[in-house]
């Protein structure tokens, strides 16, 4: 019999691990946190990166497992790439704090999309100004999941989250 209260136990550790890219919000909040599981009372946190090559989930896995077992927690930590992570997984509320530091968060949905992960949107409003009078510089950011534009109004560089 699965315990909640372990489950929110963990979760709620887990509330407390930054996604190493972006500081601001949590790796529950960017939704990489799929659940808790057990396996034979064993408890198994699984998680999906934002996309297949993410750079930060060695980081990420070694975090998870740091934070559970200083708590006294034996899980283990399961990569699962299906479904395919998904924008649609932020909440508004993590989509604002992008914004605030300065990453312009995506637009719509996937669902809503007819393009693919490297398509760009062209109206992507400044995350400092809120002009849109941006111009994309490179359709690669620090990440493959961010793009780089430049804001015509107030002068900043910013990266954009693309949406899939």
């Amino acid at each position: 019999m699965v315990n909640n209260s372990i489950q929110e136990n963990i979760l709620e550790l887990l509330s407390g691990i930054s996604d190493p890219e972006i500081p601001v919000v949590s790796i529950i909040e960017m939704g990489m946190v799929r659940g808790v599981e057990f396996q034979e009372n064993r408890p198994v946190v699984v998680i999906t990166p934002t996309y297949s090559g993410c750079p930060a989930m060695h980081q990420i896995q070694d975090d998870i497992a740091a934070v559970l077992k200083s708590n006294g927690i034996d899980a283990e930590v399961k990569t699962r790439l299906s479904p395919p992570w998904t924008t649609d997984w932020m909440t508004e509320e993590t989509k604002q704090k992008l914004k605030k530091y300065g990453i312009a968060p995506p637009i719509g949905f996937s669902k809503d999309l007819k393009m693919d992960l490297f398509s760009v949107i062209q109206k992507v409003n400044c995350p400092f100004c809120d002009s849109g009078e941006t111009e994309l510089k490179s359709e690669f950011g620090s990440t493959a999941c961010k793009s780089y534009y430049h804001c015509n109004s107030c002068h900043q560089s910013f990266e954009y989250f693309k949406c899939h």
